[in-house]
């Protein structure tokens, strides 16, 4: 096990968790979510892996649950069936076996891209299908993942304080936005190697990339895209508490800063998955509001999403035709991204995972045997017909949580949290290189499921109260 600046970080992390117990403990999990290239230990006799500081985060906040009192049986109670826990319990045990199982039961019989570490270099070859160490980490991630959801689930089940999400939103949000312009300010000034402490996993460090002259901001994460895939999470929760909230200015100013940052990540998948996705709510609104109590506010906010993104696209065509930089920019950015070497190379990988996809009659090969550049073909080239439904149906059962109709504050947080979880998710459906949706997916998944669990029985709670009134004790 190799220790390294930020286990010092993690270690700080769990303690103050600890001390504040599992519901305070919440922000400080969330404060450690930027942190996306820091490792609290290394462990070079496992194929280089990395323990990040959010994957101890994980582990504390699932510690701190599971030793409440009745914790276990709390969990359980987040596992109801037809709700996303118990998909997500489906889906665990599907990952299990795929990873375990599958890669020997198909060994040989299929071509695989994966990853290989040589020297503490990675680079993706292709090799026949064989278990491997990333069999093993790419279950660990998941099971973080899972961990992740069921912990905060479970939390805010028991106590829906959306006050508590906003929070930790907020604190994820500022650090990140720090992270990011400290990375370019540090780079300008010839003192990159004060981020240094931040970047110490095991991973590329993509630092001093430039874009048309202009250094890519990867914040706290090891490159752009991952720092860019972050932050559309980010940009799609408080784009949704901004419209869900008039006059929030706490919503207004986090979504200015994470448009920013958003803005200046330079990250290709991260710009077209925010087009997307704004598009897709704005849409969505206008669809929603077609009714008689349509709120004007809602209905405006909407139409001007979608007006203003039309806009933007006409005056970024006239850019690109009339302005060199727009068009060499965007040529880097965007239109030459399938041209290129990487581009011919992660459309191989999408059409080999699909490939294994039918050379494993529709089983998949096995979670971490293979790499693809798009989400939804990399989890059927890994876990198959069977594991890709559950993951559907786990997201399907996330979108229709019920939403309570008061406080507003409540409802649009659960609205911020489930727009954020679908941002991630289309950006996912671009480039995702693996099936694992990541820590900060599920926090917000499991915030979500516990909020709307949890309002859900505080109303039952309530109408059983008006029903059946406790008899009054005459004190006198």
């Amino acid at each position: 096990m190799e220790i390294v600046p930020s286990t010092f970080l993690a270690l700080a992390a769990m303690l103050a968790m600890v001390l504040r117990g599992p519901h305070g403990a919440i922000p400080v999990f969330f404060a450690l979510t930027p942190f996306g290239a820091a490792a609290a230990f290394n462990l070079p006799a496992v194929g280089g892996a990395t323990i990040g500081v959010m994957d101890m985060g994980t582990l504390t906040l699932f510690a701190l649950v599971l030793m409440m009192p009745k914790g276990g049986e709390r969990i359980v109670g987040t596992m109801r069936p037809f709700q996303p826990g118990s998909f997500l319990l489906l889906l665990a045990l599907s990952c299990f076996i795929a990873a375990m199982f599958l890669p020997r039961l198909f060994a040989g019989q299929t071509e695989v891209f994966g990853l290989s570490r040589t020297d503490n270099q990675s680079g993706i070859v292709s090799l026949p299908l064989r278990p491997t160490t990333g069999n093993i980490t790419q279950l660990f991630r998941m099971v973080l993942g899972f961990l992740t959801f069921y912990a905060l689930a479970t939390l805010m089940r028991g106590r829906p304080d959306h006050h508590i999400v906003l929070r930790a939103m907020t604190i994820a949000t500022v650090i990140n936005f720090t992270l990011g312009w400290l990375d370019v300010v540090t780079f300008a000034a010839g003192m990159k190697e004060l981020m240094d402490p931040l970047r110490t996993a095991n991973y590329a460090m993509l630092v001093d990339v430039r874009m048309v002259g202009l250094k890519r901001m990867i914040g706290g994460f090891p490159e752009a895209s991952s720092f860019g895939f972050y932050t559309l999470g980010l940009f799609g929760f408080w784009l949704q508490m901004w419209i869900a909230s008039p006059g929030s200015r706490r919503a207004a100013w986090m979504l200015v800063a994470t448009t920013i940052l958003l803005l200046r990540s330079t990250s290709s998948s991260a710009y077209v998955a925010a087009v997307v996705f704004v598009m897709t709510l704005a849409a969505f609104h206008l669809v929603a509001n077609l009714r008689r109590t349509a709120r004007r506010r809602s209905v405006s906010i909407a139409a001007t999403l979608g007006l203003l993104t039309w806009v933007a696209m006409v005056v970024l065509f006239a850019s690109y035709q009339l302005v060199d930089p727009v068009t060499a920019y965007l040529d880097r950015a965007l239109f030459d991204k399938l041209g290129t070497d990487s581009g011919v190379e992660r459309m191989s990988w999408n059409a080999q995972a699909w490939t294994n996809f039918t050379d494993t009659r529709l089983m998949g090969a096995g979670l971490g045997s293979i790499r693809a550049s798009n989400w939804l073909l990399t989890c059927l080239g890994s876990i198959g017909i069977i594991g890709t439904g559950l993951y559907l149906a786990f997201m399907a059962s996330l979108l229709r949580l019920p939403i309570p109709r008061a406080p507003e504050d409540r409802k649009a947080t659960l609205q911020g949290l489930k727009a954020g979880c679908v941002a991630l998710f289309m950006s996912a459906m671009l480039t995702h290189a693996t099936p694992d949706l990541g820590i900060f997916f599920f926090a917000m998944a499991g915030l979500a499921a516990g909020m709307s669990r949890g309002a859900v029985l505080e109303s039952v709670a309530a109408r059983n109260a008006e029903a059946d009134p406790l008899p009054q004790v005459d004190t006198q």
